[in-house]
């Protein structure tokens, strides 16, 4: 077993967006950070395409699916600006829904966090798998610096699969969530809040696409067509939600921003697609076939009036009852049969409850332990919101930090 007699201020695991950023806003403290990969901030370098969308003009709690006050005042520490100014370097376009691309590359944006954390004194230690935390009494501590005091102060012990033992005062978690495993994703952050007695919200998959059922089997027929489309649902203790954007159809089902942000809030039961927003049949006396005059992909329309068992013809050729299920095309009920799972989601929802924790990140349950970013049960839609969150949990925490 390879032991570090040094006892670290502060211990972070998870070199990623929170833990990058929480360790660049700490000045004279003594930082650690254990990275469980060979290489940090994977999930960064794949996000935005490769561009990494690191913030939103326009940040609020309403982007985001957890406790509304408590993500409020966090979001009050950061603003938009303060991140492009963090990351004045580099260049940023703000393209689609006030998102803020690189200009460059997403492995530009990792290159400022790790040099930011690096010029703030911290060690990053990879391939540190842990094991196991645990609280432990200390009378004589040996300081980062190398310095004996005496005291009865407790320390954590963090122990890895590979027998590495580390010690802090303070313990950060930043191991965020489940998605994407294939970069390095860990239960780790769950793990360690289970041992505390600290309560975590069920996962599950989020920003993510949806799978079908049967009614819906003719959506992989259609796979690769992408149309702009609105999406309504409902769901328990949550008020309906709205989404406008792009739709791809998969041979997996259905997916495109406007699913995404939808299977944030989803839960069990059905949602309502509108496929023609800002269409009116009203007045549609075209005799030619309906597959060319809906402002829809031809193939879209006609597997959708394959579905409903109609022929391609004039709207008023159809009789009425032909004309009901047509207009579906406005309201269409969906009942997805579940999500393409954690492999394919950009985000997890669920987690560490924000309820179990004070508003600088710290557990009520156990003094000197903090959970931070997307380990957390808040979860932003698709946009540059939970990047930016994980920035403010970081930076709110840090302030605390700096006082202790």
């Amino acid at each position: 077993m390879t032991t570090t007699n040094k006892i670290y201020d502060v211990l972070i695991i998870g070199a990623g967006a929170a833990g990058f950023f929480l360790a660049a806003n700490l000045h004279g403290k003594s930082v650690a950070i254990l990275e469980k990969n060979p290489s940090a901030g994977k999930k960064i370098i794949a996000s935005g395409g490769g561009k990494c969308n690191v913030t939103n003009r326009y940040i609020s709690a309403q982007n985001y699916l957890g406790d509304e006050e408590f993500v409020t005042k966090t979001l009050l520490n950061l603003d938009f600006s303060e991140v492009l100014e963090f990351f004045s370097e580099l260049k940023f376009k703000e393209i689609k829904q006030n998102q803020f691309f690189c200009a460059s590359s997403a492995k530009d944006v990792l290159g400022v966090l790790l040099r930011a954390s690096q010029q703030s004194g911290a060690k990053i230690f990879y391939n540190c798998d842990v094991k196991s935390v645990s609280k432990i009494s200390n009378s004589t501590e040996v300081s980062a610096q190398g310095e004996l005091s005496n005291s009865q102060n407790e320390i954590f012990e963090v122990l890895t699969h590979g027998g590495q033992k580390f010690s802090c005062k303070h313990l950060v978690i930043a191991s965020g969530g489940l998605s994407y495993k294939a970069l390095g994703a860990s239960e780790i952050g769950y793990e360690i809040a289970h041992s505390f007695g600290i309560e975590v919200a069920r996962t599950a998959p989020a920003l993510v696409g949806f799978t079908v059922q049967k009614d819906e089997f003719w959506f992989k027929n259609l796979s690769g067509v992408s149309l702009n489309a609105e999406i309504s649902l409902s769901a328990k203790n949550l008020a309906e939600r709205k989404f406008s954007g792009d739709v791809l159809f998969t041979h997996k089902g259905i997916s495109g921003p406007a699913i995404l942000n939808a299977s944030l809030f989803w839960q069990k039961g059905t949602m309502s697609l509108n496929f023609l927003p800002n269409f009116s049949f009203k007045n549609l006396n075209s005799k030619k076939q309906l597959s060319t005059i809906l402002p829809l992909a031809k193939r879209f329309t006609l597997e959708f009036l394959k579905s409903r068992n109609l022929a391609d013809k004039s709207f008023n050729e159809y009789s009425q009852a032909e004309k009901t299920e047509i207009l579906k095309l406005q309201e269409y009920k969906f009942a997805p049969a579940g999500t393409f799972g954690f492999e394919r989601a950009e985000v997890t929802k669920g987690g560490v409850l924000t309820s179990e924790l004070n508003q600088n990140f710290e557990s009520k349950k156990q003094r000197n332990l903090y959970f931070i970013g997307e380990v957390l049960d808040v979860t932003g839609m698709l946009g540059g919101y939970n990047i930016h969150f994980a920035f403010a949990s970081a930076k709110t925490l840090a302030r605390y930090l700096q006082t202790t």
